[in-house]
């Protein structure tokens, strides 16, 4: 399966002051195979398993002498380590989070050696030992977008379609419903790349079920891996209950009889371990959006809209069947889309934070579910599940912040542009930011070619 992720490997191995780096990213995302793909590339891959190999995991916990360590990796996998021709991967390097240090003596050692480290629970290593600044960089990884789901099926032309299609008139209505319906089976099977290449090869929705089910039991079973003993029941209540709140402001208080001050920490584990993601309210009045971010008011979205679904043990057949009357009924899954795929979607090379804007008064409450910047302004986006022209938040919005050019309506109709509104298909989200950023225009691009 190509990912856009592919293009920014390749980009990092040619980089002319290139850093070690750390490929960071939840569980199942597919980390260990883009990093593989990369391999193919070199000369010699040398692959190690931090999780799996104690022999290697005694050569790095010995001392930080990099020459040592690469002299008896290659003792031990009897292959050559060249700098220049061989990529060496370390994987599941949580295990050993020494490794993370001595990426710092990578680095100013032997520079020219290409170095990648990856994990499931990579973060939670970081946070024992820090990151050596300066030293080491990072590239993040998302479960597979709309747009490299399609691919993976083989409908490349459908996505050059809409990328090269102009948002100032309609998209031709075959190919827009045609797109729609794939909007659904993407939202019933989601992003993980186990569930889509299963449902790339049986087209059948229970293959799906169960892999969404085992990535579940998965996340659960890393709960002892990173939490205390006493925060594992905190855990477990928060993963099966708090996707009742998706896409709502998130309250501790209807999780059940626990109290903030046990549940917040809980709920940050998960965040670290990318299985939630906070969507922060922000006054949005300027840049960075962050700076005016009120971190005590949040939504949250999970990981994948595929397990999100499993986790609400709803019925997936309807997308399948009609989804443009499901698309009317499930806003708050398919808000949680717009936020998946904004992130999919973001430059790599930071984390991306989502935000949104939220005002309240006594006769009544405005919200504009996301909030982005381009360039030096503060564009709001409304999602609209359904096909309905009203956007009173959005024109609210605008009162109080003049500064914003124009709004972004993500819906279930085709483009449109009324005044300083610009409509986009939820199919087409991936042009918004490859239209502001060359660099995932390239990397959409690469997906592309033959």
């Amino acid at each position: 399966m190509k990912r856009t992720i592919d293009y920014f490997l390749r980009e990092w191995k040619t980089r002319e002051h290139r850093k070690p780096l750390l490929l960071r990213g939840a569980r199942q995302v597919g980390k260990t195979h883009a990093i593989r793909t990369l391999g193919k590339t070199f000369s010699t891959f040398i692959e190690i398993n931090l999780e799996t190999n104690e022999t290697a995991r005694a050569i790095i916990e010995r001392d930080l002498n990099v020459e040592r360590i690469v002299f008896q990796l290659s003792e031990l996998t009897q292959k050559p380590i060249k700098p220049g021709s061989t990529l060496l991967f370390f994987d599941e390097i949580q295990n050993t989070p020494n490794t993370i240090n001595a990426l710092r003596y990578f680095y100013e050692l032997m520079p020219e050696l290409h170095v990648i480290a990856a994990g499931s629970l990579l973060d939670f290593a970081i946070e024992q030992v820090g990151i050596p600044v300066g030293r080491v960089t990072s590239l993040y990884m998302h479960p597979v977008s709309f747009v490299e789901f399609l691919v993976a099926q083989g409908h490349k032309e459908w996505v050059k379609a809409f990328l090269e299609h102009s948002p100032e008139k309609p998209l031709g209505e075959p190919l827009h419903e045609l797109l729609l319906h794939q909007v659904g089976i993407y939202l019933a099977i989601g992003g993980m790349p186990e569930a889509v290449n299963q449902w790339i090869k049986v087209k059948q929705s229970r293959a799906v079920k169960i892999v969404h089910e085992d990535l579940i039991a998965t996340y659960e079973q890393d709960f002892g891996k990173y939490a205390k003993q006493h925060q594992i029941k905190y855990l477990t209540l928060l993963f099966s209950k708090s996707i009742q709140q998706l896409s709502h402001k998130f309250m501790y208080a209807r999780i059940g009889e626990y109290q903030k001050r046990e549940l917040e920490p809980a709920l940050e584990l998960l965040e670290r371990a990318g299985i939630v993601t906070k969507v922060t309210r922000s006054a949005g009045l300027g840049i960075p959006i962050g700076a005016q971010a009120d971190l005590n008011d949040f939504k949250i979205i999970f990981l994948d809209v595929g397990i999100s679904q499993s986790l609400l043990k709803l019925d997936i057949t309807p997308w399948f069947i009609d989804p443009l009357a499901t698309f009317v009924n499930k806003g708050e899954l398919v808000e949680a889309f717009v936020g998946q795929e904004i992130l999919a979607y973001a430059d790599p090379i930071r984390k991306e934070r989502l935000y949104y804007w939220h005002k309240e008064n006594r006769t009544s409450q405005a919200e504009v579910d996301y909030l982005i910047q381009v360039e030096d302004k503060v564009i709001p986006i409304e999602v609209k599940s359904g096909s309905s022209r009203r956007i009173k938040s959005m024109h609210l919005f605008f009162e109080s912040h003049p500064d914003s050019p124009y709004g972004l309506r993500i819906w279930a109709n085709n483009y449109d542009t009324e005044k300083n509104i610009r409509s986009y298909p939820l199919y087409a989200l991936a042009k918004i930011f490859i239209d502001l950023q060359p660099e995932m225009a390239s990397a959409v691009a690469s997906l592309l070619e033959d």
